[in-house]
């Protein structure tokens, strides 16, 4: 299967039953590793879950449908799987969700009341669930999906940059415990950030034909660049923003 990158690797994703959540069971099932995918709505992870089954016979990708607004919950998911599977040696964060306004001044405060949800609290609580198993991992990992925005945030974008941003932070912050935890001998395990103007994918493509999608980050290609967080050594990867955008 694939180049085996991940062989023996047990990667669990937040968000699997988006189009980036297919795409990254898809590709992480191909370097070898054991994928746990989940997701709110049931429906849509069994299909991202059979879908990579498919395409990689032989692949262990299993799903689970856990409610990460609920921080016991995702614990609890944290906790199965590292029974289960023996390690947890990945959490790749692809939970998303945008709401923007037409200036800053009418910006609705319900819209950062669901985006710090969505995009603040999964983060709050998959990290503080799996931060002990990725630290006792021998490469383990945790994949924040932010936006450009963060560090550039436009009038009509202000709850969502403020949300990113926020989410960014945060990473950060558990990044420097790993850090720490690795204490002389550098970071063992690590947390890093990859940088998107936008995702886009086929369907998208496919209803607005004669659009640019210009600075848009393929979500194969999104894909691509999670599986290469394992390429680099925990203590280069740790702490930085890795843009698959141009900075702003």
């Amino acid at each position: 299967m694939g180049n085996g990158a991940l062989d023996g690797a047990v990667i669990a994703v937040a968000g699997a039953g988006g189009p980036a959540g297919r795409a990254a069971l898809l590709r992480l099932a191909e370097a070898g590793a054991t994928v746990v995918g989940s997701d709110n709505d049931p429906e849509r992870l069994a299909a991202a879950v059979d879908a990579a089954r498919y395409a990689h016979g032989g692949a262990t990708v299993t799903g689970d449908t856990v409610d990460l607004l609920d921080l016991d919950s995702t614990r609890e998911w944290a906790a199965r799987t590292e029974k289960e599977f023996g390690r947890v040696d990945g959490l790749v964060h692809l939970v998303g969700g945008w709401r923007g306004s037409e200036t800053f001044t009418k910006t609705k405060l319900d819209d950062w009341d669901l985006l710090e949800l969505l995009l603040v609290r999964t983060v709050l609580h998959t990290s503080l669930a799996f931060h002990e198993a990725l630290q006792r991992s021998d490469r383990g990992r945790y994949v924040l999906i932010s936006a450009a925005g963060a560090s550039k945030p436009t009038a009509g974008n202000a709850a969502y940059a403020a949300a990113k941003a926020a989410a960014e932070a945060w990473t950060l912050a558990m990044a420097d415990y790993f850090r720490k935890a690795g204490g002389e001998h550098g970071a063992t395990s690590a947390a890093a950030i990859l940088v998107v103007k936008a995702l886009v994918h086929d369907a998208m493509r496919a209803d607005r034909p004669n659009a640019k999608f210009a600075g848009f980050t393929d979500v194969k290609d999104l894909a691509e660049a999670i599986v290469g967080v394992w390429d680099k050594p925990a203590a280069e990867v740790n702490g930085t923003r890795l843009w698959l955008t141009e900075k702003p």
